[in-house]
Formats: structure tokens, C-alpha cells, sequence
């Protein structure tokens, strides 16, 4: 079995110091909002798998039936050497591409966790021994230094994640993948698409309460890192769809009036009822509106597959 590499691009401090700046600036500014990577500790991380599994939550099984369908395709329609995975976590689906992609050298795992990676890592050799794994301790929303790997290479971005991105984020994250590749290479990117805002308000606040238990770990995290005082029985969980924007946007508004002290920061904020802090945006889509944004970032679609409900997307950009 060959050893798998693991090199850190993010340094020791990055998250504690990433943590306080955009606790900082979140809480401070009007209207209040944090950003949806702090949900993900290891408990935040149980419970979005429980999310995945819940019956309102559709995104997960969506993705997957494409991916079972459709990896031969992407295999024969990229002939990647090196597949580039952007927020691997677990590498879970990322089994369906491996397995399909029979002349693949190199897969470079891309996440801040570095347990996660591990993990992956020699569950992943154990099923391919000959596959070299170079894995990245990184913030692929910062910019990255891949390794040399052999071509063409496939990056994948999936789970829709890309959504979390406001537009202009969403832009300047398109470009920078864009310029991580050469010409013959490509991107595999996963996205939720536009739909009756009902079914997707039922999928981020589901009957059992489990995606309000996830939004409200972002001030567990807090109080856990930063000494915060939140009570997570003063704020409810809200899921509201806009139409306008077509985004879900999860928020957390206060019970009542309150004061939370945030020893850390040597913050004190202020609430009043009714209050709002906005914990994550998840933009969908429409298939014109990703080609003009890959066209814009200098890639051109060229494949697109959606699962037999049409519920969510895969697309395949290249360079040429």
C-alpha cells in the first residue's frame, strides 16, 4: 500500500485566529451575519450527516444518482490523471469517481480538517493500494498551491456547496479554480437548482429539528471558543426562501431582548427581539445562469446532468 502525503498549507492558528475575525465583524455589523463554515465542528459534522439522511433533505441522495450514473461518462469525457477534491470531508461520494476513473494517478483531498483527511486517506488506499493521495490542510476559498501531479486533471467541487458563496465570493472562487488549470483540464461542479420554495424551505427546517439543532451549533462553537454566554434556547431557527435572490437564507432570531458578552473579543451585543443574525445563504440554480458563470470565469460548459427529478446538477466545465 503506498503512504499517502499530507502537507499543511493552512497554518497552526488560521481557524482560532479566522474564528474571532468574522465572529468580530459579524457581530458588529447591521445586519448581523456568520458565516456557515463555522457549523462544522465534530458535533456540527454528526449532525449535518443526520441531515443528509432526513427525508426533507433531498441535495445528497440527488448528487449521488447522478454520480452512480453518470461517473463512467465523467471518466471517459475528462481522462483525468489527477482528481482534485475541493472540501473532501469524508471523501464518501467521491468513491463513485474513483472507481470509474480507471487511469487515475494522483487524488488530492482538500479540507481544513485534518482528522477528516487522515481518515479518507487510508480508508481510500485500502480500496485503491496504487493510487498516489496527496492531501491538503487548506482553505480552498483562499487560494491554493496544488501539488505536481500528472495530467489533465478534474477538480471537483460537490454538494453544492458553491451555493454558500455570495456572487461576487462565488466569482472570484471561479477564477481562482480557473487558474489552477491548463488547458484540458476540467471542473465538476455540483449544484442545487431553483425549485417551488416550499419543498426547499421543508428541506432546511425539517419536521425532527435537526437542521435548527445545526444552526444553532454556530453559537456553541462560539461559546466553546471564544467564551461567549449564548443561550441557544433564546434564538429560533428560521429558514426563509427568496425569490428574488433565489436563495435559502438560515437565520437565527432572538426570542427576546437580550446581551450576550463574548469574553474573547471583549465584545458585548445587544439584541433586540426579533433580532436576526444570517448564518449561511444557499443560492440555486438555473442551467444558463451556471454556463454564463463558468463563461465568465473563463470556462465553458460542456456537460450537464441532473437526477431524474431534475431536483439537482452536475455540470462539467473545461479549459481549452
Amino acid at each position: 500500500m503506498s503512504p499517502y502525503l499530507l502537507t499543511r498549507t493552512l497554518p497552526e492558528n488560521a481557524t482560532g485566529a479566522a474564528l474571532r475575525a468574522d465572529v468580530l465583524q459579524g457581530l458588529t455589523r447591521t445586519p448581523r451575519m456568520l458565516p456557515p463554515k463555522w457549523f462544522y465542528d465534530a458535533r456540527g459534522s454528526e449532525l449535518f450527516e443526520e441531515i443528509t439522511r432526513l427525508p426533507e433533505y433531498y441535495p445528497t441522495r440527488a448528487e449521488r444518482e447522478i454520480l452512480i450514473a453518470r461517473a463512467s461518462e465523467i471518466a471517459a469525457s475528462t481522462g483525468a490523471r489527477t482528481l482534485i477534491e475541493l472540501g473532501s470531508g469524508s471523501s464518501e461520494k467521491t468513491r463513485h469517481l474513483l472507481d470509474a476513473l480507471t487511469g487515475l494517478h494522483s487524488y488530492v483531498p482538500v479540507d481544513v480538517s485534518e482528522s477528516a483527511l487522515a481518515g479518507a486517506a487510508e480508508g481510500l488506499l485500502a480500496e485503491h493500494p496504487a493510487l498516489q493521495v496527496h492531501a491538503l490542510i487548506a482553505d480552498f476559498t483562499a487560494g491554493l498551491e496544488l501539488p505536481d501531479t500528472p495530467g489533465p486533471r478534474l477538480v471537483a467541487f460537490l454538494g453544492g456547496t458553491v451555493g454558500n458563496l455570495l456572487p461576487a465570493e462565488r466569482a472570484a472562487f471561479l477564477s481562482s479554480v480557473r487558474a489552477l488549470l491548463a488547458p484540458g483540464d476540467a471542473l465538476l461542479l455540483g449544484t442545487d437548482l431553483v425549485k417551488d420554495g416550499s419543498v426547499l424551505v421543508k428541506a432546511y427546517d425539517d419536521a425532527a429539528g435537526v437542521t435548527a439543532a445545526f444552526n444553532k451549533n454556530v453559537l456553541t462553537v462560539i461559546n466553546r471558543e471564544l467564551g461567549a454566554d449564548f443561550e441557544l434556547d433564546d434564538f429560533d431557527h428560521v429558514a426563509r426562501w427568496d425569490p428574488e435572490r433565489e436563495w435559502i437564507e438560515m437565520r437565527l432570531r432572538a426570542r427576546r431582548a437580550l446581551t450576550v458578552k463574548v469574553r474573547e473579543l471583549d465584545l458585548v451585543a445587544h439584541f433586540e427581539a426579533g433580532e436576526e443574525v444570517r448564518t449561511e445563504v444557499s443560492a440555486k440554480f438555473r442551467q444558463e445562469g451556471v454556463r454564463a458563470e463558468l463563461a465568465s470565469a473563463g470556462m465553458t460548459l460542456t456537460h450537464w446532468w441532473t437526477d431524474e427529478a431534475g431536483r439537482f446538477a452536475l455540470s462539467l466545465a473545461t479549459v481549452v
